[in-house]
């Protein structure tokens, strides 16, 4: 018992020393403000996405500074938001709210997309998640990001195509909207404009003129090639409005009964060139999927081309009129630049031929006369040409040359080819020979005469 007593006196006279700090902690514990007292609580999330507190949204991965941004899901669903349209999940640029961009409303997003092969595959795989029916709709990534190009579409959504006035959210406005994200476009304060913030449904899907000047802004005018075909529906003047109608493809031409405008080789693959269209062989036979559009490799690429050729660097050269192109592979490296910087004269060049296992004799061809060029130099060796008879049988109008893995010269005109030998460096007996026949197993027309 004295043991504890002792003890009651110690504890008293301990309370009584504290009893100032412990009344000045209840002071400011009572001067604080209410919400530093409160313990945070985290957000229910059963109810963060209910479909019926918002309308649908589409939602981006955006720049890098809205990854910091409040969530879409917090001020979508707020009630001063509760009456505005559908909209975009992603936060406006603030280039978007300045008043000082009406001259120019379209707002632009990381720089160009450089891919133009497309693929798709069913993967989500990102920190975005759907919710559901109705709320987010899409989400896509900027260029220069680290998921640039890729679009995911919320699989729980009612999706629709066309002039559909049932319940349900049109694929393709939707998709367009993403793809123009995808290609670098931020939203727009433009009415009526596919990079509107807001989804409203209009059909048909066309592009504003806001939406128009923003992308070619990026990636330049459209270059139209002429074509002698017309379109089986709509007009030339649906290019203006950039509605979307069917156009007739081109017919590539009959490649057994047709010369050629150009042929080379090109990474060990023979390519031939003919009205915009380009046949690829691969140790003598045809790849699937050709003839191809010549575009499909050579964006940009002017048609028909003259002569062409691959230097030893691996630059694919393009002749066409008083211009060349240079590509490095499919990127446009260098043109159009004008002949006169070869050292040539204004007329066109016929045909083109590399020459030699280095690749470093390089000659072109014109009406009859030849010129060497020298890749180092970037010069033909003399504006003065020497004439194509040096080249023994060869005749002296030419359409287009190139050398095969064997080191042997072929020189085309019109249907027929010639081979030329370069160790007895003349054209060998048996030639000319058919092109159809040898490198596209047509069928040789009868009572053929060579």
């Amino acid at each position: 018992m004295a043991l504890a007593a002792c003890l009651l006196r110690a504890f008293s006279r301990a309370l009584l020393l504290q009893l100032p700090l412990l009344l000045l902690l209840l002071l400011l514990l009572l001067l604080l403000p209410p919400p530093l007292m409160a313990r945070a609580r985290p957000p229910d999330s059963h109810n963060r996405h209910l479909p019926g507190k918002r309308g649908p949204q589409l939602q981006h991965a955006a720049l890098p500074h809205s990854l910091t941004s409040a969530p879409a899901s917090h001020w979508a669903s707020s009630p001063a938001s509760s009456s505005r349209p559908p909209r975009c999940g992603v936060p406006d640029s603030p280039d978007v709210l300045n008043a000082r961009n009406r001259q120019k409303r379209f707002v632009l997003s990381g720089g160009r997309w450089e891919k133009t092969d497309l693929t798709y595959r069913y993967w989500h795989g990102d920190n975005l998640p759907f919710d559901g029916p109705g709320g987010i709709l899409a989400h896509a990534f900027f260029p220069k990001t680290h998921r640039e190009g890729d679009v995911h579409f919320d699989y729980d959504e009612t999706w629709t195509i066309g002039d559909n006035q049932g319940p349900g959210t049109d694929l393709l406005q939707v998709a367009a909207h993403e793809f123009g994200h995808v290609l670098g476009l931020q939203h727009t304060t433009a009415a009526k404009a596919l990079m509107s913030p807001f989804y409203t449904f209009r059909y048909p899907l066309s592009l504003s003129p806001d939406d128009q000047r923003g992308i070619q802004h990026l990636y330049g005018r459209p270059q139209l090639a002429p074509t002698s075909q017309a379109p089986a529906l709509g007009s030339q003047t649906g290019i203006d409005t950039n509605e979307i109608a069917l156009v007739e493809a081109e017919t590539p031409p009959d490649v057994c009964d047709t010369s050629f405008d150009a042929v080379s080789t090109i990474r060990g693959e023979l390519f031939f060139f003919k009205a915009g269209f380009v046949w690829r062989l691969r140790s003598g036979q045809l790849q699937p999927g050709y003839p191809a559009l010549a575009s499909r490799h050579w964006q940009g690429l002017p048609s028909p081309v003259d002569a062409a050729f691959e230097d030893a660097q691996g630059h694919i050269w393009f002749f066409q009129g008083t211009q060349y192109w240079v590509y490095d592979g499919e990127k446009p490296f260098l043109g159009p630049a004008p002949l006169s910087e070869l050292g040539l004269q204004s007329s066109p060049v016929h045909a083109a031929l590399v020459w030699g296992p280095e690749k470093n004799k390089i000659y072109f061809f014109r009406g009859g006369d030849y010129w060497r060029f020298h890749p180092r130099t970037q010069r033909v060796d003399n504006p003065v040409p020497r004439r194509a008879t040096d080249w023994r049988g060869v005749p002296s109008e030419i359409d287009a040359a190139f050398q095969d893995a064997e080191g042997y010269a072929y020189f085309l005109r019109g249907h027929l080819y010639w081979k030329f030998d370069p160790v007895k460096v003349k054209v060998l007996e048996g030639f000319p020979r058919l092109i159809g026949p040898d490198f596209f197993d047509c069928a040789e027309p009868a009572n053929t005469f060579r």
